[in-house]
């Protein structure tokens, strides 16, 4: 367990035995605790330690033992490395695999922290220079603090920070959001006793000399653990403080000149045993944190925790309120009852919200037989009437009042019915405090047209349709496909006639005609078309077998098979294809570049491969239809092989995942509503 010299790595500290309570449960600290959920992350939990979990990109980092290592001499065990382990839709870890080849010395390593880009780390490690393990007078090998760049492969450029010694250990490092302080853990001489918590700053690129937060915080004891918030509230492990037993997790807010007060968070964070490590996501509703309380799998679990109403006492993000007002662009009037819809952008410029999107199949070549062999998943915005609720609703004069967390970035979709929509990317680092953010919508000059291709008889969707929308007047076309639903929409200007024509490959062609001639108080048009189906495969096969889907925007973390967060709208999509169609079964091919060695990248493709297909698992898919298979580089797209000079994005076009459909049988109702059996024209 953790308690004693593991806390440490290898000193002897006096900590309290776990089962040994110290001033008994107090009911009154439970009333910060109400409406908490807490259970064992035991996908990556062992019989062993696993504790100090850090988000990071779209999982944890976190301090575990490798099975394999080799032996400390002090414990007799294995020495602690660092584990990473992606988290599912619901923020449970997944797989353990190790995190980084550069970082894990043949000592200990762990905990760490990051900064917001996640480009940079500090990492715990035993006293090493050049390789070999450094000891104190005594002969003790203790423990400092280093940090690391983020490269093309791994992390590089590792560094010894300058307040660590010999004689000393300086650990759990934590850094603050705006990545001017870092806070750890350290028995350096002229602290109260045991371990103390201290921080340096960062001044003109330099770390100034620890700072000891003094006896608010630290006791004669051992105060470990660190982690900053980002709303300033400092959460610790202490033995030194009143609680429940062991370690108890406490917190205070630093934030201001004057800080808040001292509180021990009480059940069920603490037990009678060690409870440490929390972290808490930037909401403050949902974390995880290290116990060895009874129960667990093993000496220390990791176990996730929701607060669904937040911790009391831990504020959200910053946010800065913003007036939106609407604007009618040829009346230069205010717009009450205008929709406002709200997303987050990710660091990658995509937005974080599935819902937003609707998917489209598109084929992109055909074979020799003529038949499609490739095709393409779109995402495409989903029309205003099919994104559920708005965010928002303008008030009689136009305007409505907003938060917006400071240092994001959103997109605005702003509509209103018989005007253009209006999509408005917004950071409020880029706006005036105080000043509305005024959107400007244009009258439409056409009519919404809202329509759906079904299958003739059977009224199965037919999605990847190929819809050509004909003005009689002008003989101009506006080409849309229609999505998974088998629904498509386009705009008609009034006056006109329009011919509305349905190709599929596998159907009949079939068309049907409208006119806006004399529908100006109209708003929409609905249509539906029926498409005959040349045979009854084609109904079982939507997708033909054999088809091969490349999913290129997916990336991932430097080598690692990680995928990164918010990083794949593709499997995104992939998820969505495979629930419409629950009979479809796929092959997840990877393929790498040419660059590095081949068995190396054999083996990296087929641990993103495993990575893709436990993207998929964790949004409901049954692991039972995905087989996955590593190729490295050996199906290379162009002329890039070892040896040809190729630029950046060369490289990228043999870096993939392609899917090949391997069955699918959709067995169509073939039965009418009466239940007889209907006969094919």
């Amino acid at each position: 367990m953790l308690r004693k010299a593991l806390i440490v790595f290898g000193l002897c500290l006096p900590l309290l035995s776990s089962g040994q309570k110290r001033f008994g449960q107090q009911s009154s600290q439970t009333a910060i605790n109400r409406d908490v959920n807490i259970s064992n992350a035991s996908n990556i939990n062992t019989d062993g330690l696993e504790f100090s979990p850090v988000l990071y990109e779209n999982g944890l980092v976190y301090v575990s033992r490798n099975k394999n290592g080799l032996i400390d001499e002090n414990t007799g065990k294995t020495f602690f490395e660092l584990f990473y382990s992606e988290l599912d839709p619901n923020g449970i870890p997944t797989r353990a695999q190790k995190f980084s080849n550069e970082l894990n010395s043949q000592l200990h390593e762990g905990p760490v922290t990051f900064n917001r880009k996640g480009n940079k780390i500090y990492f715990t490690r035993s006293n090493l220079r050049k390789g070999l393990s450094r000891a104190d007078k005594k002969g003790r090998v203790g423990l400092k603090i280093y940090e690391a760049e983020r490269g093309d492969f791994d992390w590089e450029n590792i560094v010894e920070l300058p307040f660590n010694d010999d004689e000393y250990s300086c650990m759990h490092p934590a850094l603050s959001a705006d990545e001017t302080k870092l806070f750890f853990s350290s028995n350096m001489p002229g602290g109260y006793g045991g371990m103390d918590l201290y921080f340096v700053e960062k001044r003109y690129g330099e770390w100034t000399a620890p700072i000891n937060l003094g006896p608010e915080i630290n006791t004669n004891r051992n105060e470990v653990f660190p982690f900053m918030h980002d709303n300033g509230t400092l959460f610790f492990a202490s033995d030194g403080h009143e609680g429940f037993g062991g370690l108890d997790i406490y917190m205070i807010n630093l934030q201001g000149r004057r800080w808040g007060r001292l509180t021990n968070l009480g059940a069920p964070f603490n037990s009678a045993k060690d409870d440490l490590g929390l972290i808490l996501d930037i909401r403050g509703v949902q974390g995880y944190l290290t116990s060895n309380r009874d129960g667990g799998r093993g000496s220390d679990d990791i176990y996730i925790f929701e607060v669904p109403y937040g911790l009391k006492g831990v504020e959200g993000p910053d946010m800065a309120t913003t007036t939106i007002a609407t604007f009618d662009g040829q009346m230069s009037r205010r717009l009450p009852g205008t929709s406002i819809y709200v997303f987050e952008i990710s660091p990658n410029g995509l937005v974080e919200n599935n819902d937003l999107y609707d998917l489209q199949i598109v084929s992109k070549e055909q074979n020799e037989e003529g038949q499609n062999s490739e095709i393409q998943l779109v995402l495409k915005r989903k029309e205003e009437k099919n994104l559920g609720e708005p965010h928002s609703i303008t008030d009689k004069n136009g305007e409505s009042v907003l938060g917006f967390e400071d240092n994001k970035d959103y997109l605005i979709l702003v509509s209103k019915a018989g005007y253009g929509t209006q999509e408005i990317k917004f950071n409020t680092n880029d706006h005036t405090p105080g000043s509305s953010l005024d959107i400007v919508l244009e009258r439409s000059n056409c009519l919404a047209l809202n329509g759906v291709i079904t299958t003739f008889e059977n009224a199965i969707p037919v999605p990847g349709t190929l819809v050509r929308v004909v003005n009689t007047c002008d003989g101009s076309e506006q080409v849309v496909r229609t999505n998974l639903k088998g629904e498509f929409t386009s705009c008609l200007p009034f006056g006109c006639e329009f011919v509305i024509k349905a190709q599929r490959k596998g159907y009949e062609d079939a068309q049907t005609k409208v006119s806006t001639q004399s529908l100006r108080g109209n708003r929409s048009i609905d249509i539906g078309i029926e498409l005959e189906p040349k045979s009854e495969l084609i109904l079982k096969e939507p997708i033909r077998t054999g088809s091969v889907i490349v999913l290129e925007n997916i990336y991932y973390d430097f080598n690692k098979s990680a995928i990164r967060k918010g990083a794949a709208p593709d499997l995104e999509a992939l998820a969505k294809l495979m629930k419409q169609y629950p009979s479809l079964e796929i092959e997840l091919g990877a393929h790498t570049d040419s660059r590095g060695e081949t068995n190396y990248n054999l083996e990296l493709s087929l641990k993103r491969a495993e990575s893709a297909k436990q993207f998929l698992t964790n949004r409901g898919i049954d692991a039972d239809r995905i087989k996955s298979f590593g190729y490295g580089e050996a199906q290379l797209r162009n002329q890039c092989k070892d040896g040809v000079p190729c630029t950046e994005e060369e490289h990228q076009f043999n870096r993939r995942t392609e899917v090949k459909v391997l069955k699918i049988d959709e067995q169509p109702d073939l039965n009418d509503p009466e239940g007889n059996t209907k006969n094919n024209r």
